[in-house]
């Protein structure tokens, strides 16, 4: 199952995509808000497939405008470094336990919004991630049983001001510059990919040019562990995400380095999860 969050008409909706067009779950009385959906657990999101199987009314995808999936999770936490060749270009040893931060909602857009790259920084960099969303709570949860409270996936882009990511030790200011990832373009149930959503081909292009090219077998920390280690210090609730952690190939580690700039289009495509696009415009 493939849900999008969107605009029509000035209003937000929830929505099931069938092919090149998209059925109004929010028109025939289910939630507006995938978060909304997932804390309805089980029965909701079969309502939401019935719904979506009987509904007569389709609108064409060309005519929504696209938001991120998840609206208001009550945590986004992201993974470093974990990519072995990732670790290496950025100069760290592979970490031994998940290198973790937070990403704050107003940071990330939806599938063609514009990025915005700050006045106050030239180095904007890409970073092609897969996102993992919780659909059930929970806390201490056992590698084993991660899975099960794994609703689906998505793509992320962790849009990074490196100059201000490394003024300090900690992450949080280069990662959270208001506009300045994406996030989408949609929700894909864990049914529809291999368990863990491992073995995906990740590809980052830069105006069609291919400059991360990965598969998600290679990340050091799996989707059980993560789900497992991020469980621990609080519960995970529905909604919750975690963005898995970017492969080799950032601008920052390339010589000449590569930033994005203003007029510039940034696609990053997780096989059978989705293609996520954003242009690049410059902040005030």
């Amino acid at each position: 199952m493939r849900l999008l969050s969107f605009h029509h008409n000035g209003k937000q909706a929830l929505g099931l995509r069938l092919g090149d067009e998209v059925v109004d779950l929010t028109a025939v009385g289910l939630p507006a808000t995938l978060d909304e959906l997932l804390r309805g657990g089980p029965d909701a999101m079969a309502a939401a497939m019935k719904a979506g199987n009987t509904a007569r009314t389709r609108l064409s995808l060309s005519d929504i405008d696209w938001l991120p999936p998840v609206q208001s999770p009550s945590k986004a936490i992201a993974v470093g470094l974990n990519y072995v060749d990732h670790a290496a270009e950025s100069k760290f040893e592979a970490p031994t336990y998940p290198v973790l931060f937070h990403r704050f909602p107003s940071s990330w857009v939806g599938h063609k919004q514009p990025i915005v790259r700050p006045h106050v920084s030239t180095q904007f960099d890409y970073e092609g991630e897969l996102l993992v969303v919780i659909g059930k709570a929970g806390r201490y949860i056992g590698k084993d049983d991660a899975l099960n409270h794994v609703a689906g996936y998505s793509v992320f882009n962790d849009g990074s001001i490196r100059d201000y990511q490394f003024k300090s030790a900690q992450w949080m200011m280069g990662k959270n510059f208001d506009r300045s990832g994406s996030f989408g373009p949609e929700f894909v149930s864990a049914d529809e990919l291999p368990s863990g959503a491992t073995g995906l081909r990740l590809q980052t292009r830069l105006n069609g040019t291919v400059l991360q090219d990965a598969n998600t077998r290679d990340m050091i920390f799996d989707v059980a562990t993560l789900v497992s280690v991020c469980s621990e210090p609080f519960a995970l609730q529905p909604g919750d995400i975690i963005i898995a952690g970017t492969p080799s190939g950032v601008g920052l580690a390339r010589k000449p380095q590569v930033f994005m700039k203003a007029g510039d289009v940034c696609e990053v495509e997780i096989e059978g999860v989705g293609l996520l696009s954003n242009p690049v415009v410059d902040g005030d």
